[in-house]
């Protein structure tokens, strides 16, 4: 379970990025997280994973408090967490195999485990015959997918999406929430943050709406209403 108690990240006197937030997130439920631009999704998806720390409030991943870990004991729970974000973050020089590869290598996993579990992936977002394309080579959908790829390959229990569409057309959207749902349906946790109505509304699953840095909607089948 995630938990966010009683969350806070202000900035200077007149500028909080989060007021009071308390959330919880169960594991292996599909979450969407909702708000302009500026409401706090992307701060409360960096506090998750440390890369933000909160002025005030505690966070949990399973009983574990990540706001007290030390800088030693992050990279474990981190990559608990797979991350996606919009511009897809993919290494220029690298294939797709490779790019997938690097996440694990950099967890300190062993040559004959990459090479079994880097093929399962490719397939499981459809990209296996792009197995040895590099990022200039592929659509932005694509791109996308072997991101996901990359957030999955260490089997983590969270899948964390940050605006994972907003660089791609409508036909690429659908395809990449189609593939997060799936993703879901196979056990992971996902949370997604996006301020694409269309897409909350057609998911039908719980939606947290946050509108300056508070959150004021969560609702288990909800709409975009913001």
């Amino acid at each position: 379970m995630i938990f966010f108690d009683n969350v806070s990240k202000i900035y200077t006197p007149t500028s909080a990025a989060l007021k009071n937030v308390t959330l919880r997130i169960m594991p292996k439920e599909f979450v969407s997280i909702v708000g302009a631009s500026g409401a706090g999704k992307t701060t409360l998806l960096k506090m998750l994973i440390a890369e933000e720390k909160p002025s005030e409030g505690r966070i949990f991943l399973d009983g574990i408090e990540i706001t007290g870990l030390s800088y030693r004991e992050l990279p474990k729970v981190r990559r608990r967490i797979g991350t996606v974000f919009q511009d897809y973050k993919l290494l220029p020089q690298k294939t797709s195999f490779e790019n997938i590869a690097f996440a694990m290598e950099a967890a300190g996993l062993a040559d004959e485990e990459i090479k079994e579990s880097v093929p399962q992936v490719l397939e499981l977002v459809g990209l296996l015959d792009k197995s040895d394309s590099f990022p200039h080579e592929l659509s932005g959908g694509e791109k996308q997918r072997v991101a996901i790829a990359r957030a999955l390959v260490n089997r983590p229990e969270v899948i964390m999406a940050d605006e994972p569409t907003g660089n791609l057309d409508p036909i690429n959207t659908w395809e990449i929430v189609k593939l997060l749902v799936k993703i879901n349906e196979l056990g992971t946790t996902v949370i997604l943050a996006t301020h694409n109505k269309e897409i909350v509304d057609d998911l039908g699953r719980r939606v947290v709406a946050l509108e300056n840095g508070q959150i004021v909607m969560d609702e288990e089948k909800g709409k975009y209403v913001i």
